[in-house]
């Protein structure tokens, strides 16, 4: 007879334990799952290209972001990483994924950046260790949609240790209508899948970061493949900053 549960870690873990094989997506024992999907760098995935979110590019460009301490969440490749340290930021990179993370490095090496400190694993297990904080940008490329529904509560404590007061929240994710599974959350656990990601409305993502202030929230830009930048309409860009003093009654 097991009687397991006895924290909030122990609920998640349960949870997690219900979309096994997809917990594969965001849970330390991930690596293998994204190791192989990072395994052919030459498959025709668009991301896999050396090119910034459009948006972040967008960002940097007016001013919106200024330069500090970055984490990109989910680096993957390291593409966003790059674009953060020539910016002059200070960055550290996570990903789940050995195989992403030896390719991130290749590219900085390759290119000379200095500032990116690469680390493998969890984000969640690193946040306030390895990845301490505090940080003037989180960026996301993609994590977030990844996520099961309970583990928005992991992802929420991860940006309230890290994000430091008047830092800023970057979020790319799927959009509802044009990518990913619009069932119901509690319906992710009758069916023990997530169909291979969450898509969100506008008012969803509003809802979930109401701590943070709106700064912008919009449909990233199709860009074509000359470009410089990657973007994909099937995605949402959201630039969120947190209060410099505490929100209360929220």
């Amino acid at each position: 007879m097991d009687r397991n549960i006895r924290s909030v870690d122990d609920v998640l873990a349960l949870l997690d334990g219900l979309f096994a094989p997809e917990a594969d997506r965001w849970t330390a024992g991930g690596a293998d799952w994204w190791d192989g999907f990072y395994a052919d760098r030459d498959k025709p995935i668009p991301f896999f290209a050396a090119k910034p979110d459009e948006n972040l590019v967008s960002y940097l460009d007016r001013g919106l972001v200024a330069p500090g301490r970055a984490l990109d969440l989910g680096c993957g490749p390291g593409r966003n990483a790059l674009q953060l340290a020539a910016a002059g930021y200070e960055v550290d990179a996570v990903d789940l994924s050995g195989a992403a993370i030896t390719w991130a490095r290749e590219r900085a090496r390759e290119v000379g950046a200095e500032g990116i400190t690469f680390h493998h694993g969890d984000a969640f297990a690193l946040a306030g260790a390895e990845l301490a904080g505090p940080y003037d940008l989180i960026h996301d490329s993609g994590c977030f949609h990844h996520l099961p529904p309970h583990r928005r509560i992991s992802y929420l404590a991860l940006v309230e240790r890290t994000l430091a007061p008047g830092g800023h929240l970057s979020l790319t994710c799927f959009a509802a209508g044009k990518m990913g599974s619009e069932v119901p959350d509690a319906d992710f656990y009758r069916q023990s899948a997530l169909h291979g990601g969450l898509a969100y409305t506008e008012e969803s993502l509003r809802w979930i970061f109401a701590d943070l202030t709106e700064v912008e929230l919009r449909p990233m830009r199709d860009e074509p493949p000359e470009s410089g930048a990657f973007g994909e309409p099937f995605l949402w860009t959201a630039l969120f900053r947190r209060p410099r003093q505490p929100v209360y009654g929220r």
